[in-house]
């Protein structure tokens, strides 16, 4: 599939006075171990000859990447993200090339944000420092728990000693790094979340990321539910702990799952969530790209031998849609209202191209149940918007 960029330029009726910030988006698709509870695009690792599939995925990435050049030209990139999958199963010389292939082919921003996923159980001595050394400015630890029942439960190969000495690594390499969390585990207490915070906290991280276990479609968590799971009400009070116990360490909420010190907010998934553009490259890698008169979403074809193929001809594009206008309200809240600050009016006609007619009556509901609030042209959720936010956001949909 290919796109004709003429057709995208033509007229439409959407009015975009400018383009969004640009972003990059590299998916690295396989996994020690597929976890039960993700939904993501992830392989586990069959025991080939990781030097060479390393070498093989790179060459298709940088097709793909030169094939959607001429979507981009002339912007510049602001951050670029390296998810997966496990990253960080890639050696720091395989991770160098792919951010010097990035280099000599786009317009990086002078202090370009690189953030790299990584797993403990993929964790070595001095790895995390050959990743800095590679041109990785931000680490992402998918750390989940610090309890090994909790991670057996969540099927992750790594057990605490390893979290422990992943983040330690992390802590003395990077300046801006961040813990991933989960919460509401099967048999989880009160309690053991608190272990799980404190023991992260110790840290001082820079950056701590907290979500609820959810059960995804298409996982083996949808087909064989686990057991033991926390009720709502203890979910809620677990939400709870998560807002204090972080705000105790002077981490601010800035997103529904975020929490970040002063300077260390993460600008790849704040873009995300400022209905920002990325382009996405790889293995079934997702992408959002704006022209004057229309958004674009893009899927990349899935499967990682078929996209490695498809990518040296040209050919990984598996989907491209323009949103609908009438979809741009709700796309832009799902993103634009998970955030602390909320957004400005101005910035919703600047990034959907539509008035701000097409979004005053659901405004004028939200408001009225008490879910957001004004403050001159600034929207943001109130605390009850940010309990209630599916509530909230499906209050702009078609």
């Amino acid at each position: 599939m290919n796109l004709d960029l003429a057709h995208l330029m033509r007229p439409g009726t959407l009015q975009l006075s400018a383009l969004p910030p640009l972003s990059v988006y590299v998916h690295l698709p396989w996994c020690l171990k597929k976890c039960p509870y993700c939904d993501f695009n992830s392989h586990e690792w069959r025991g080939q000859d990781l030097h060479q599939a390393e070498q093989a995925y790179l060459d298709a990435v940088c097709a793909d990447l030169e094939a959607g050049l001429p979507l981009i030209w002339g912007r510049s990139v602001q951050s670029i993200f390296i998810g997966g999958g496990t990253p960080s199963l890639l050696s720091p010389a395989g991770i160098e090339r792919l951010l010097a292939d990035l280099r000599a082919r786009l317009r990086l921003v002078a202090d370009c944000e690189i953030t790299l996923e990584a797993n403990p159980g993929t964790f070595e001595q001095d790895r995390f420092k050959a990743f800095r050394q590679a041109g990785v400015t931000r680490l992402s630890i998918g750390v989940q728990s610090f309890d090994d029942r909790f991670l057996k439960a969540l099927g992750r190969v790594h057990d605490r000693e390893q979290a422990l000495a992943a983040v330690a690594e992390a802590a003395r390499c990077f300046d801006t790094y961040n813990i991933d969390l989960m919460y509401a585990l099967p048999g989880q207490s009160k309690d053991d979340l608190s272990a799980d915070l404190q023991q992260a906290l110790a840290f001082n991280p820079p950056h701590l990321s907290v979500y609820h276990l959810t059960m995804e479609p298409n996982t083996y968590f949808a087909k064989h539910p686990p057991v033991n799971l926390p009720d709502e009400d203890t979910a809620y009070d677990m939400l709870d702990m998560i807002t204090a116990a972080t705000g105790a360490a002077e981490m601010q909420r800035y997103e529904v799952s975020a929490y970040a010190r002063a300077g260390h907010r993460c600008e790849h998934n704040l873009n995300y969530w400022q209905f920002g553009d990325y382009l996405g490259l790889g293995a079934g890698a997702h992408g959002k790209l704006s022209f004057a008169h229309r958004v674009l979403r893009t899927v990349k074809l899935r499967d990682p031998q078929r996209y490695m193929e498809a990518a040296k001809a040209g050919q990984a594009l598996a989907q491209a849609d323009e949103v609908k206008r009438a979809d741009l309200p709700f796309e832009f809240m799902l993103n634009a209202l998970r955030l602390r600050a909320g957004f400005e009016l101005g910035q919703f006609t600047e990034r959907t191209g539509l008035p701000l007619s097409a979004i005053q009556k659901a405004l004028e509901q939200a408001e009225s149940r008490g879910l957001i609030e004004r403050d001159g042209a600034q929207i943001k959720p109130t605390e009850r918007g940010f309990d209630f936010l599916s509530e909230l956001q499906a209050l702009f949909l078609a």
